[in-house]
């Protein structure tokens, strides 16, 4: 077992560990902080969120597709570990005497951005191969923020129709105000948030200078600390202090990062075209399966075609074919940018080699790429 297979199972144990801990520590907090009716509501208006957030990811994720574990795990643990890992250090910190002030405007941010980003720290570190870019890292970044949000807003829709949350009597109306304001206004906070965070560990991932990779990820906690600050405090001096904020600051800012996040999308099709260019010019691939690897239409067509001429195999086969090609792609850009992982070679002949095994049981269509 080489170490980047190594590295992978202690990710998987330490993870899983964590997340099943967390996810007993949430179990019991969240029997203790109300009704089960009550609680099973909020369960199902915070999940309406859920779906579009994390529709929103995948399409971002769609010219090269991480691991489906890997995402539903980075979900798992927003929602178990972070959770329960800020609630425990917040208790410490309101146990020696932080008010309710600090806890609010410092404390909640530093350890709930922490928390959060804990994961793609571990990502970094024991699963660095599966970090291509900035967009990986946003795209992690958003499935733990969303799982956060998640398990958050469960919490506070209970207490706000018991009743136990401070700010009202509860009932429908403030189970209504506050589903409207968390999950439909700002559900992208979180996630929001974080992506910094993921920004960071991406540039980390792209740089070849040993202090950028040290920095880039420690400056997008600390952004993402801010910003959640930032939005928090604005909470403080009433509802039109806050929409300030919202307009001001936050909804900018998250159309900003947006913008960047469809930008980098839109620049993963040129750059896999190019490194598979120069991978098919070294004699890695035939040059002529790149357009069907390249753009994200003629990759389903081809798939189609696939079916019909091998049946469900001859999908499977072609999928295979096109994960590995990519996956090849990606690392071969790492490799012309200097920046390829230790195991660059290893890896880099795994796929050259499954190419090569599945290459003579596929065809494709033609040669002229189906049009947009």
């Amino acid at each position: 077992m080489h170490r980047a297979r190594r590295d992978s199972v202690a990710f998987t144990i330490v993870v899983g560990v964590l997340v099943l801990l967390g996810g007993l520590a949430m179990a019991v907090v969240v029997g203790l902080s109300g009704a089960p009716g009550s609680l099973a509501l909020a369960a199902v208006l915070a999940a309406v969120p859920v779906g579009p957030l994390v529709g929103c990811f995948m399409w971002l994720d769609r010219y090269e597709p991480e691991p489906r574990s890997l995402l539903v795990a980075g979900l798992l643990w927003g929602a178990f570990v972070a959770t329960a890992a800020a609630l425990v250090f917040q208790g410490i910190g309101i146990a020696g005497g932080t008010s309710e002030r600090e806890s609010l405007s410092v404390l909640a941010p530093v350890t709930e951005e922490a928390t959060k980003g804990a994961f793609l720290l571990l990502l970094l570190w024991w699963r660095r191969h599966e970090l291509d870019g900035v967009l990986d890292g946003i795209v992690y970044a958003g499935m733990v923020g969303v799982g956060f949000a998640f398990t958050e807003n469960i919490l506070y829709l209970a207490a706000a129709y018991d009743g136990t949350d401070g700010l009202g009597p509860g009932g429908t109306s403030a189970l209504t105000a506050t589903f409207v304001l968390r999950c439909l206004i700002s559900p992208f906070a979180h996630p929001f948030f974080t992506a910094f965070t993921g920004i960071g560990v991406g540039l980390a991932i792209a740089s070849r200078r040993p202090v950028v990779r040290f920095l880039a990820p420690v400056a997008g906690l600390v952004v993402a600390a801010l910003l959640h600050s930032a939005w928090n405090t604005s909470t403080l001096s009433g509802t039109g202090h806050f929409f300030v904020v919202y307009g001001t600051l936050m909804l900018p800012a998250f159309v900003a990062v947006v913008a960047f996040a469809v930008y980098r999308r839109r620049s993963e099709r040129p750059m896999l075209a190019a490194a598979l260019q120069d991978a098919a010019d070294r004699g890695l691939l035939p040059a002529t399966d790149i357009p069907w690897l390249v753009d994200l239409r003629a990759r389903r067509h081809a798939r189609r075609w696939a079916r019909q001429q091998g049946g469900p195999q001859g999908e499977r086969a072609m999928r295979a074919y096109q994960a590995s090609a990519v996956e090849l792609g990606y690392l071969h850009h790492r490799y012309l940018r200097g920046t390829a992982p230790s195991d660059f070679s290893v890896r880099g002949q795994e796929h050259v080699v499954a190419l090569r095994t599945i290459r003579p049981y596929i065809s494709f269509p033609g040669q002229v790429v189906p049009t947009r």
